[in-house]
């Protein structure tokens, strides 16, 4: 595995600062029932790291300290946690939106039977990833046979109501390209999974979320592999777009490690480059966050951040324009 942080830190992104808490966005732990090419954590089956009991019991404390509106849970799967359903439950009581980042073909894995009628039941926002509607895309990024699975757990969903009209119960699909490109136009490729997805398997959903590939991980070492790594720095840094910057994740969501290391976003987090701590030396952790809120800090930045503000931009929540 080629390290990337030290290609990416001299850099010159604008400075940002945070705004408001709005989102806690979790990493339950790295183990995952698939291994992606374009995964940024570098998840898969043979990973241990999990969240344990103590730090996992502070995160519904936080949730209501800080009157957070939104709980971002992913990994890894973060269903594979064994507390995962019992986080999703506090967090509902709380009246917190839940996102669960699924894989979808972890509904059929062993002991997560009515893991889809569970999700329901708290009305969690599933984002899921699909990263084409064609089963020789699929199965090319994420393994033979995904393509199939994906397909029966969405249908799994729909019949218990998401991405139906009027059920409030939120199903969207994320998109990554393939290669060291960027995404395309996202309400364009919206609607031909929308057709597709429709007219070859009866599935419906609410939105498609594109998102670039990170220069980190999995992928960043990919590209330095095949000596691509810097072309795709330049297309990044050459399609910047300054009007994304107001939009950008980080400005209003904390990252939280399965350790419980606090960090600006999630690429931030696996690059190993902790949110600012009150002593030089210290880490900010979960815990912190019951007594400081860290508005207006700056925030880490360095070149990868080009990713979320290239073209169209790149969130958690798919393009930031269009």
């Amino acid at each position: 595995m080629h390290a990337t942080l030290p290609l990416l830190q001299k850099s010159d992104f604008p400075a940002i600062s945070r705004q408001p808490l709005t989102t806690l966005q979790v990493n339950l732990g790295y183990r995952c029932n698939q291994s992606c090419v374009h995964c940024h954590v570098n998840a898969g089956p043979n990973r241990t790291e999990m969240m344990d009991a103590q730090t996992l019991a502070l995160i519904a404390q936080v949730l209501a300290k800080r009157r957070m509106q939104t709980l971002d849970l992913t990994g890894g799967a973060p269903e594979l946690h064994e507390g995962f359903r019992a986080l999703v439950a506090q967090a509902s009581a709380l009246g917190v939106k839940v996102i669960d980042r699924c894989n979808l073909t972890i509904l059929f894995e062993p002991g997560q039977e009515g893991l889809a009628a569970f999700l329901a039941q708290h009305r969690v926002e599933v984002v899921a990833s699909m990263p084409c509607y064609s089963l020789v895309n699929v199965d090319k990024q994420r393994g033979e046979g995904v393509f199939d699975k994906s397909i029966a757990a969405l249908q799994q969903l729909n019949a218990l109501g998401y991405g139906q009209s009027g059920s409030g119960l939120a199903l969207n699909l994320v998109y990554n390209p393939q290669g060291a490109v960027l995404p395309p136009s996202q309400s364009s490729l919206q609607a031909d999974y929308k057709r597709e997805l429709s007219k070859h398997f009866g599935i419906v959903f609410n939105e498609l979320f594109v998102l670039a590939n990170m220069p980190i991980q999995r992928f960043g070492s990919t590209l330095v592999s095949k000596g691509t790594f810097a072309s795709y720095m330049a297309l990044l840094k050459g399609s910047h777009a300054h009007a994304n910057l107001p939009g950008v994740m980080c400005r209003n969501t904390v990252s939280v490690d399965w350790l419980g290391f606090l960090y600006d976003c999630d690429f931030n987090q696996q690059l190993g480059l902790p949110l600012g701590a009150a002593a030089p030396g210290e880490r900010a952790h979960l815990r912190d966050l019951l007594h400081t809120d860290y508005h207006q800090q700056p925030i880490r930045v360095a070149d990868h951040c080009y990713g979320c503000t290239a073209g169209q931009g790149s969130s958690c929540g798919g393009a930031l324009v269009d």
